[in-house]
């Protein structure tokens, strides 16, 4: 049986689900507004679909998430070995 989807297909959340995901996980507190998260689409912390709105809002790749995610890590470990 043949692939359907012969390219790798990758992932997208709404901005809503990456707030849920924050809170949920307490990644950051307090949770950046929506406002603040809106900004980080547009200047690129998040790379998002089309890099605008699209009819759905916000759309944001999942990796660029996890990546920022792993970023507040990495600067949290390297405060505390000063």
């Amino acid at each position: 049986m043949k692939q359907v989807l012969n390219a790798e297909v990758r992932p997208v959340m709404r901005l809503s689900e990456i707030e849920k995901l924050i809170k949920r996980h307490r990644i950051m507190l307090p949770p950046p507004s929506r406002k603040t998260l809106q900004r980080m689409c547009e200047d690129g912390t998040f790379a998002s679909v089309g890099g605008a709105p699209t009819t759905l809002g916000w759309l944001i790749y999942e990796d660029s998430f996890y990546k920022w995610v792993a970023s507040l890590r990495a600067d949290a470990n390297k405060n505390a070995a000063k």
